[in-house]
């Protein structure tokens, strides 16, 4: 089976983050990078490593014909980072590290790369798995490690200035399948586990160095179909709530209305997610808006896109789009409309009715906040009431600026979780008065944080 209508979408996720904007090696976002779908060593984690060493993807399999079980095609992909060292010449054979290092007109500095990795298993039959007395079946996913260097001289020079040293540390992973019968579904299970044997006190950069990075999972079936978890039928609501899913977000892949593939992300998305059909690149950031990000990238200096460009081969490509980017292309990058319809040609209602919408705003029996009222200090509050405001809890900056002022109570409000609010509006002097009362924009306050007016200060 193919996943070419997930594989899209999964290198966006593959590479998400691998380098942001402004693409540079210095810039403080550069370097902490991998927020999400790190599968870290197991002990570097159990040691209070800030990763997790487990992925776990759960979903549920509907069988299409009683007579052929289904069959799953599996992915799990990720990046193995590689240092990569930049050391000047200082003799014929001897080298010292540097940070960066120019090589012409070229600036190459010190980075850690990624390289794509996947493990690719097909025709697994889900019945056989389902029953296999062992419950599971274990496939190593094990990456190697290693070195190279690469000389370093300058255009039409063969003298040596440097070179580039790159360096993989070996990681030793399983991925552990397994199923079981729920219902009229197979739920699969795959779970991704790192056993890398690390030394201790490991910081985080270097235990990225022996991780899964930006880890997903694509799965494939045939002969049945995936059911969504995000929005299953009724009948699968049972068997889909018992899904358990780790570090990882599994949703529907592909066109609308299918069902065939399963992308498992650690972004969490929706199903049947797509690449905007205006975006013409990968930017490593694809919930930016692509020509905000371009005309940032055009704004940068020469000496930062020289930077960027010496930083990673996909910086370099990035940049190099942006700076050579028609302008036909720019332009579509500005806006699309997708949901143009006919205009009606019968008269619609002002205000259509929205009885479900309308009774979780205002349930029914709930008396109206400008009705409500409450007792504090033994003085009834309600719309109308003179209070004189005095901030305390989880207060902000501009809870200070009103403390000591005097204002008008308009509602007594409460939320979903029954907790009680008081809005209320500054009073006459206040020059935004009006404004928030024609608006309906008020300030809310526990009712501890106000003190109503004696009597004697009331009108």
């Amino acid at each position: 089976m193919s996943f070419a209508l997930a594989q899209k979408v999964a290198d966006a996720v593959l590479y998400e983050g691998y380098v942001l904007y402004p693409y540079r090696a210095s810039s403080s976002k550069n370097k902490v990078r991998f927020q999400w779908g790190v599968v870290a060593p197991r002990d570097y984690s159990q040691a209070g490593g800030s990763e997790a060493w487990e992925m776990q993807t759960e979903c549920l399999v509907e069988p299409g014909h009683a007579d052929r079980p289904p069959r799953i095609d599996f992915k799990v992909r990720c990046l193995q980072l590689q240092e990569r060292l930049v050391e000047e010449a200082t003799g014929p054979e001897t080298f010292r590290p540097v940070e960066f290092l120019h090589v012409g007109d070229e600036l190459l500095v010190a980075w850690d790369e990624g390289i794509e990795q996947e493990l690719e298993i097909g025709g697994i039959n889900l019945r056989d798995l389902a029953v296999d007395a062992d419950g599971e079946r274990r496939i190593a996913f094990d990456l190697p490690g290693g070195s190279d260097v690469e000389e370093l001289r300058s255009q039409g020079s063969s003298e040596l200035c440097g070179r580039l040293v790159r360096r993989r540390w070996a990681i030793s992973a399983v991925v552990r399948l397994s199923a079981e019968k729920v219902d009229d579904y197979i739920r699969l299970r795959v779970r991704i586990e790192n056993r890398t044997s690390v030394p201790e006190g490991l910081e985080r950069e270097e235990a990225l160095r022996r991780s899964l990075v930006s880890a997903h999972t694509m799965l494939a079936v045939r002969d049945g179909r995936f059911v969504s978890l995000l929005d299953p039928p009724p009948e699968a609501a049972q068997a889909v709530a018992g899904c358990v899913n780790l570090h990882t977000w599994p949703v529907l892949a592909g066109p609308e209305g299918s069902g065939e593939v399963v992308l498992s992300s650690p972004i969490i998305l929706y199903d049947h997610p797509a690449i905007a059909p205006e975006s013409p690149n990968d930017l490593c950031d694809a919930t930016e808006i692509d020509e905000i990000l371009t005309l940032r990238i055009m704004t940068l200096t020469d000496e930062e896109k020289r930077e960027a460009r010496g930083t990673d081969p996909r910086a370099r490509r990035i940049v190099d789009r942006a700076d050579a980017i028609p302008d036909e292309i720019l332009e579509r990058l500005h806006g699309a409309v997708r949901s143009l319809r006919p205009a009606d040609t019968e008269p619609r209602a002002v205000a259509p009715e929205i009885p479900g919408w309308e009774e979780f705003l205002n349930p029914p029996g709930e008396t109206p906040p400008e009705e409500a009222t409450l007792t504090i200090a033994d003085i009834l509050v309600g719309k109308g009431t003179r209070v004189r405001l005095r901030p305390s809890r989880r207060a902000d900056s501009m809870d200070f600026f009103l403390a000591g002022r005097d204002a008008r109570v308009t509602g007594i409000y409460r939320d979903v979780e029954d907790a009680c609010y008081v809005a209320v509006s500054l009073e006459e002097d206040d020059p935004t008065g009006d404004l928030h009362e024609a608006t309906g924009r008020f300030f809310y306050f526990y009712p501890d944080e106000i003190e109503p007016l004696p009597a004697e200060e009331r009108p």
